[in-house]
């Protein structure tokens, strides 16, 4: 089992910025860096989607394209942390983001292959 807890959420004016956190814990055995890890978001009425990934090591990175240049995801494994960075934020972004491990070998996008989550931190971005 995986424990994820999200925090960092808030509401903000647009163009600010935020950075949410996910804290990752498990059992005895676990291991943070044998999963890749991603966000996604959801909007009320809207399916969960694909934000950001990053592999185990983090040397990749995979954006969307309506956050390329705006949100930054990184991780500390020594830390059991997941980090992303958010700015010039567009009231667009709003949604509930969630943090997501997934322990497949290839980086997944779709969030029917992850198998655990946090329980969600809501971004409001005002106009």
């Amino acid at each position: 089992q995986v424990q994820l807890v999200e925090s960092g959420g808030g509401l903000v004016q647009a163009g600010d910025s935020l950075r949410l956190s996910c804290a990752a814990s498990g059992r005895r055995t676990f291991s943070f860096s044998r999963y890749n890890m991603a966000w996604f978001r959801q909007a009320p009425g809207k399916e969960r989607e694909f934000v950001v990934g990053i592999t185990r090591s983090g040397g990749n990175t995979y954006y969307t394209d309506p956050v390329k240049g705006r949100f930054t995801i990184s991780r500390d494994n020594a830390k059991n942390m997941l980090y992303l960075q958010m700015s010039s934020l567009k009231p667009e972004d709003t949604a509930i983001y969630y943090c997501a491990a997934d322990d497949n070998l290839i980086m997944q996008t779709t969030a029917t292959r992850y198998d655990y989550w946090g329980q969600g931190t809501q971004v409001t971005v005002s106009s």
